[in-house]
């Protein structure tokens, strides 16, 4: 029995203090946050963990420059000190980078207007990062030779902050955390209804998914974490609240890598907002759009794409313009945004800001997160342990740092033990030292267990997917502890292998059926026929 069905039938045999509705970043924290102060935790998702707003980033943790127009100078500075902390305590993982900003002639300000304004953030930011600096043409011209600078007023660059690895990793690091700290977590369990009893408690009826079983999880409070569908599933909870979200899709393109440079280059697009051109390992991410709909949706449609390649032709020097043929992923996902009473969504749809919202209702002991971000993830983890606290549930260990890395010196003895074992002699393309980092960064303390398995079986090191990183002894991690249901789990979220090849290059890669083997067993072959059918 996989760790997946373990947890499943612990759902249904106990009380819970907490249960929390929905694996996203907001679910996953808090679920991380409560487990790790002490409470009673249990987490589930009707789908995979991130598998739906959190996996469709632009994988950039930042601050908000841009809510500098809007005056919202408390969130920036609430952003950016998240951001600082997402740096500090997690390394490997969050690392600086300089975004490489652009400005068009005719622009509604002038470049050295928002390059002051930069400045602006940085002290904002208690100048965490490296300072700004202003831009000539001729400087983005030599140092971007990339960026179409012919109608280019001046520039500037400054610094936030990006995920080394992708947004789904991240998030199922926190569910990670939330299981080692006795979280009592299951993905693909779908909440059908949640109704209060006169005992005082909330009976939540569930159905799991693949074998349909439905039953109940009873629970002290209920955290509806389901991000897109929050206000779906407050209805279903007869929750009235005064929140409420609008959406607004986002695509990005994944084409081959733009520029060897490792800058995020900003520009704004032609409808006035932000558009990156993201390094992403061998790849560039660009995009996005932003576009209102009525409902969570994964349709990229033409003229989405038309959109981001129009504007990525116009905005850079290419050899060749981009074209569809040269797409080898998409991403796509809605962004839910707060807003307040009936006619807070008629103000300008632009200019609305990715803020969250926590409301809460004391006496049922319910809690809603509405919106969110990646870069405020560690305040929203605090946030609800302090509203867990008022629901007069006890926080055995309402100290306990919660988040981060661990510390420097386990750090250290990892990387020694790896330099010992000589790793350059087992694997090949990588070097000992690019493996390690990459393994400690991806697995922190659990990527010692790793090395003995590499230690015991050299073939452990070897690559099986060709053009990934992943090596063999990643998969037996990988179907020990991440609950991997489906192959896509794999190939998009724990790792990134779907947004960086080709879906035949997928379908063709040697050592795919072993890789399978490795999560699914005999069902290896069912898996990847699913995969293909469903990922068309």
């Amino acid at each position: 029995m996989n760790l997946r069905e373990t947890n499943i039938k612990k759902l249904s045999g106990s009380v819970f203090d907490v249960l929390i509705i929905g694996g996203g970043i907001n679910g996953a924290v808090s679920a991380a946050a409560l487990s790790g102060k002490g409470v009673k935790t249990a987490l589930i998702d009707q789908g995979d963990f991130a598998g739906l707003t959190s996996q469709e980033s632009s994988n950039l943790a930042w601050g908000g420059v841009k809510y500098l127009e809007t005056l919202e100078f408390m969130l920036v500075r609430k952003l950016c000190r998240c951001r600082n902390d997402l740096i500090r305590h997690y390394p490997s993982t969050v690392q600086e980078i300089r975004f490489f900003t652009t400005v068009a002639r005719g622009f509604r300000f002038p470049p050295v207007f928002i390059w002051l304004g930069t400045w602006l953030y940085w002290v904002i930011g208690n100048c965490f990062t490296k300072a700004p600096r202003y831009l000539t043409r001729r400087t983005i011209a030599a140092e971007e030779p990339v960026v179409n600078t012919r109608n280019a007023a001046g520039g500037f660059e400054y610094s936030d902050a990006y995920l080394y690895d992708n947004d789904a990793r991240f998030v199922f690091g926190f569910v990670r955390s939330a299981l080692t700290s006795g979280c009592i977590a299951a993905n693909y369990v779908e909440a059908l209804s949640s109704e209060k009893t006169g005992e005082g408690l909330w009976v939540t009826r569930v159905k799991a998914g693949i074998s349909g079983e439905e039953f109940e999880i009873r629970s002290k409070a209920v955290i509806n974490a389901a991000g897109p569908l929050v206000d779906d599933y407050n209805r279903i909870a007869d929750q009235a609240t005064e929140h409420r979200i609008l959406l607004s899709k986002g695509i990005h393109l994944l084409v081959n890598r733009i520029t060897e440079s490792q800058r995020v280059l900003t520009f704004f697009a032609s409808d006035g907002r932000l558009f990156f051109v993201i390094p992403m390992g061998v790849r560039t991410c660009i995009g996005t759009t932003d576009t209102r709909v009525d409902r969570p949706t994964r349709e990229v449609t033409a003229e989405d794409r038309r959109f981001v390649l129009d504007n990525a032709n116009t905005l850079l020097n290419l050899e060749k313009p981009l074209r569809e043929s040269d797409i080898i992923a998409e991403r796509c996902g809605v962004r839910p945004l707060v807003v307040k009473g009936e006619s807070g969504g008629d103000q300008d749809w632009m200019q609305l800001s990715r803020k969250h919202a926590i409301e809460v209702n004391l006496e049922d002991r319910y809690l809603t997160i509405f919106g969110g971000k990646l870069t405020d993830c560690l305040n929203v983890g605090d946030e609800v342990c302090q509203f867990i606290e008022e629901m007069t549930i006890t926080v055995p260990y309402p100290d306990f740092k919660w988040y981060g890395e661990p510390d420097q010196p386990t750090r250290k003895r990892f990387m020694h033990y790896a330099r010992l074992m000589d790793l350059d002699g087992y694997t090949s393309p990588e070097s000992s030292e690019q493996l390690s980092t990459r393994l400690w960064r991806r697995y922190g303390a659990a990527a010692f267990s790793l090395l003995e398995m590499i230690q015991e079986d050299p073939r452990q090191a070897e690559v099986l997917i060709k053009g990934t990183e992943y090596i063999r002894c990643e998969l037996h991690e990988a179907a020990h502890r991440e609950m991997i249901t489906k192959l896509g789990d794999f190939l998009r979220r724990r790792s990134k292998i779907a947004l960086i090849e080709r879906r035949e290059t997928i379908r063709q890669a040697a050592g795919l059926k072993e890789a399978c083997h490795i999560l699914f067993g005999e069902q290896a072959e069912l898996k990847i026929a699913e995969y293909f059918e469903d990922n068309p």
